[in-house]
């Protein structure tokens, strides 16, 4: 009887430490922006006031499914967005909202454009404007097509 008591609650323990919440763009634009002077770069940008909703995801196992964007060029930055790579936030088509950053555990062989579902723990980042405002760390992912 104890072992199989041990056995149930080592599964308990593993699912609620594995556990990763699906999330979609919608639970990310669940954030407000207003312009805040940043003396480094002597310039205003857009800072993140986070809601409620997505803040109780911060530093949790999430998954997300969006378009892969290297913005680098060479596979040192990556991104999911939303939207592909010609409607993508750097080209206009929407806000911060609507992509991650993310550091993948090992280098992705994806493609720009194709649509991936990454999973790691989301980082929110309010203060460091050289990086995005939402981060996945620790990530790896699937390609769905």
């Amino acid at each position: 009887m104890h072992k199989y008591f041990l056995s149930g609650l080592f599964v308990l323990i593993s699912v609620g430490v594995f556990a990763q919440s699906k999330i979609t763009w919608d639970d990310l634009a669940d954030v407000e922006f207003k312009p805040e002077y940043n003396e480094k770069y002597d310039v205003h940008f857009l800072m993140p006031t986070f809601g409620k909703g997505i803040k109780s995801y911060n530093g949790k196992n999430i998954e997300i499914t969006g378009y892969f964007l290297d913005i680098s060029g060479t596979g040192e930055v990556f991104l999911i967005s939303s939207n592909p790579m010609a409607t993508c936030f750097f080209c206009g088509g929407s806000g911060p909202e609507s992509i991650i950053e993310v550091e993948f555990n090992s280098v992705p062989s994806f493609k720009t454009d194709q649509v991936v579902t990454v999973s790691g723990v989301l980082k929110l980042n309010r203060e460091d404007v050289d990086h995005c405002n939402y981060i996945l760390k620790g990530a790896s992912g699937v390609l769905v097509n």
